[in-house]
């Protein structure tokens, strides 16, 4: 994996982000059409080095949303 792949996942992420008001690493995993959790959490981490997305513990697991602009 190199950044060139960790961006296009990062596409991917917030792309599927964008039409869902918050959704759990599982299924946003599923619905970006990445094939494992490095390359989730690897373009999580790209998307939240830019301050683009939070997360949010529950019970259930941890929830990724955009953060909303101002």
């Amino acid at each position: 994996m190199n950044t060139d792949i960790i961006g296009l996942n990062a596409g991917a992420v917030w792309t599927v982000l964008d039409t869902a008001v918050a959704m759990d690493t599982k299924q946003l995993k599923k619905d970006a059409k990445l094939k494992n959790d490095r390359e989730l959490y690897a373009a999580l981490g790209w998307l939240a080095r830019e301050g683009k997305i939070k997360f949010e513990e529950t019970p259930e697991g941890l929830i990724v949303s955009l953060v909303q602009d101002k």
